[in-house]
């Protein structure tokens, strides 16, 4: 599980519309990322405040880059996705008496948990 000060750089990297922009769109085009052209193209950002967003984000764990000749590829760090996720929902209902589905999220994070 995440320590509150991971769990709060991995939130505030995606802090910002741009790079939650980013980030949902690296998360649907899967494993294969996208190149920083292909980023680009697609919302519009000049070059600078692009490479500004991607470095947020790879600071915060949230995307992983890889130069590959002259592209840099970009993809989502599913892992670190998922622990910031199953941080938030890790108490989910302690306090309170849970309801069906919020015995099944906990149910789910407990699997996902012991596939890690």
């Amino acid at each position: 599980m995440l320590a509150v000060e991971e769990a709060a750089q991995g939130f505030a990297a995606v802090g910002s519309e741009p790079r939650l922009m980013v980030l949902r769109m690296l998360v649907r085009a899967g494993t294969e990322g996208m190149s920083v052209g292909e980023i680009q193209e697609r919302i519009a950002l000049p070059a600078s405040t692009l490479a500004h967003h991607l470095r947020f984000l790879a600071a915060g764990g949230l995307i992983e880059q890889e130069r590959r000749g002259r592209a840099v590829i970009s993809r989502a760090a599913y892992r670190r996705i998922e622990s910031l996720a199953a941080f938030l929902l890790d108490e989910c209902c302690t306090d309170a008496r849970p309801s069906p589905q919020a015995r099944a999220a906990r149910a789910a994070l407990r699997s996902v948990e012991e596939v890690d």
